[in-house]
């Protein structure tokens, strides 16, 4: 029988579905097991959650994971992210993106090698270092993993650091809806086309969070932001703009064709009477030729977690993205946050691939 152990884990269950004639009906489920309690079991399967009574469960064990995502299909949503989050300065070397973005975010101020770069390797690599140093910036490069191995191989011999693992996970619109169910008990989610004043403010105070994480001494090694975005995170000079944020930076946020900015408004705790504040935020956006939600900056204050108001969030998101004919979506998390990983895993998310940062050394 399967144990805590096997949580995070693909599996197959053989559940017990009725009888006929004497003869016990079985109906196989294969998905990712999410939560495992003395009476259920949850997996995330590809048509939704299914939670199944221990009872009925007639076998179940693990399986290898899934087959890895073919090449066309991690280019094409590492571009779909890439538009969610758009660098205001952007070239092109052959088929790779050079981008920044006054170094707000991470990903915004990396290089993205998919595709051919049109010259060889080393090459390639001299040349991304030189447009970033033209611009004042670090070089850094978002390496998708396992597609861009051999790019990766190569910042290893030239003694590139790494920052996290960052897992790009995905899940279909349709599972996320009946996993988290509508919440008439909590505060009702707006969705905007522009960030409020206080969205914009929350969002600095947590790139700024972010970006002192990877200020600390072997933080690029170690660091663990919230989000794969996250850092390094700018809050001033020139260009600085409303909430402490910079003009880059409301590019990102904002320059999107389809774009939703989620919060919430609740009474402070223990004050109902009192004006209501921002509780939660989220972004959403729809790219890669509509198919494509991206979620983005998903945060609850300290005060009003453990509510399911993240989740509420998303669902609002999802709600919007699904009725602009989108069919699934996509978030990135670093893989030791395991506090993310697991509500995203109970939203039906699943790993279909990973990158991680690399930066130049001094």
């Amino acid at each position: 029988m399967l144990g805590r152990r096997d949580v995070g884990h693909r599996i197959v269950v053989r559940r017990i579905v009725g009888n006929q004639s004497g003869r016990t009906l079985f109906s196989d489920a294969l998905g990712e097991l999410v939560d495992l309690t003395e009476t259920h079991l949850t997996i995330a399967t590809a048509s939704g959650p299914l939670r199944v009574p221990l009872g009925e469960v007639h076998r179940a064990k693990r399986v290898p994971p899934a087959r890895r995502p073919n090449a066309a299909a991690v280019v094409e949503l590492e571009l779909a992210s890439d538009e969610a989050w758009p660098a205001p300065v952007r070239e092109r070397l052959g088929d790779w993106l050079l981008r920044t973005a006054e170094g707000w975010s991470g990903r915004a101020n990396t290089a993205l090698p998919v595709g051919d770069p049109d010259r060889p390797l080393e090459e390639a690599i001299d040349a991304v270092t030189r447009w970033y140093a033209e611009r004042g910036r670090p070089a850094m490069f978002n390496v998708p993993l396992p597609l861009a191995a051999p790019v990766g191989a190569a910042l290893d011999r030239r003694g590139w650091s790494t920052r996290p693992l960052v897992l790009v996970q995905t899940a279909p619109l349709a599972a996320i809806l009946d996993a988290v169910p509508e919440r008439p008990d909590l505060p009702s989610p707006e969705l905007a086309g522009t960030p409020t004043p206080e969205w914009l403010a929350l969002a600095a105070q947590r790139k700024a969070k972010q970006g002192r994480q990877y200020a600390r001494p072997g933080a690029q090694a170690g660091g663990r932001p919230a989000d794969p975005e996250d850092a390094p995170a700018g809050t001033g000079g020139p260009g600085e703009g409303p909430a402490g944020l910079p003009a880059a930076a409301r590019h990102i946020l904002t320059a999107v064709p389809q774009l939703r900015f989620a919060h919430a408004y609740a009474p402070p705790v223990g004050r109902p009477d009192d004006p209501p504040e921002l509780v939660a935020t989220a972004r959403g956006t729809v790219t890669g030729r509509g198919r494509w939600l991206g979620l983005s900056l998903i945060e609850v204050v300290p005060s009003a977690r453990r509510q399911g108001l993240a989740q509420h969030l998303v669902r609002a998101l999802a709600q919007w993205a699904a009725e602009l004919g989108a069919t699934r979506a996509f978030l990135q998390v670093e893989e030791h946050n395991e506090a993310a990983v697991a509500l995203y895993r109970r939203l039906g998310f699943s790993t279909h691939h990973t990158y991680q940062t690399r930066v130049a050394p001094d």
